[in-house]
């Protein structure tokens, strides 16, 4: 889907009659083995002033699969565009709940991966990742089974006990503990990054009900891991409007299995 930032009166590359570029453009180049499709996007400098936000997504994901912090100036000269246009693409990818980003606009999360400690990190055959939540953290070997088993580690938030498991996408991972998720689901968007950071792993409801009346807070869901692990593939925190909706589910394996 072709989604420019600009208006289209504003675009100075030729399109087809879907929006798409006309590939006779020779401001196009298709390049083998790039990050959507098998070929990426190259714009001469009179088309800097738009970026297609679908490519922008893409980069962005492509990015974190390999375990690097896509950062606005890093994605623009990829993208052979302005720091400005990748802002305005990410600002709308963000309104779209596909990313969240911080108060200096940059990625702070695009489920299940983020740029920022949340209270996992999940270790894959050649990649490190830092883990969203519990519910992210167990996402990834479904996202990337050619990583898995991936390590996924995390501490209790009431004991500090260090917890640690071997995850794939064949069959739940041993254990006695507990996934607690404070926020509900409906409210999961009014703070993405809190919500996250709340998606913890607990040693056990004991665990559980010690850091709730510790912390003062109401007690949320609590599932078992083998609950938590077949929700893992379903979806993230992002819920059916983010990127990994089925929709746009497609692409993005197909970016991760490159």
């Amino acid at each position: 889907m072709w989604l420019p930032v600009c208006t289209s009166d504003q675009r100075t590359d030729t399109a087809t009659a879907d929006g798409a570029p006309d590939p006779a453009d020779e401001r196009v180049v298709e390049e083998a083995n790039g990050p959507r499709f098998g070929f990426s996007r190259q714009w001469s400098p009179a088309s800097l002033r738009c970026v297609d936000t679908e490519d922008l997504r893409l980069a962005v994901y492509e990015r974190f699969r390999r375990g690097e912090i896509p950062r606005v100036a890093t994605l623009a000269s990829g993208m052979s565009t302005t720091p400005e246009q990748v802002s305005a693409g990410l600002a709308s990818l963000a309104a779209g709940r596909h990313l969240a980003l911080g108060q200096d606009g940059g990625i702070t999360m695009a489920h299940p991966f983020t740029a920022v400690p949340l209270g996992f990190s999940v270790m894959g055959r050649d990649s490190l990742w830092w883990g969203g939540c519990a519910w992210d953290s167990f996402a990834l070997p479904h996202l990337l089974p050619d990583q898995a088993p991936m390590l996924v580690a995390t501490t209790c938030p009431a004991c500090e006990q260090a917890h640690a498991w071997q995850v794939d996408d064949h069959e739940p991972p041993v254990g006695d503990q507990v996934a607690h998720f404070l926020v509900p689901t409906a409210r999961m968007w009014d703070d993405v990054v809190f919500t996250c950071s709340n998606q913890r792993i607990f040693c056990s409801e004991t665990c559980v009900t010690a850091w709730l009346d510790r912390s003062g807070r109401r007690r949320g869901y609590v599932m078992d891991l083998p609950t938590l692990w077949r929700l893992a593939p379903v979806g993230t925190p992002a819920g059916p409007s983010a990127a990994t909706s089925d929709a746009s589910q497609a692409p993005l394996r197909t970016i991760c299995r490159m």
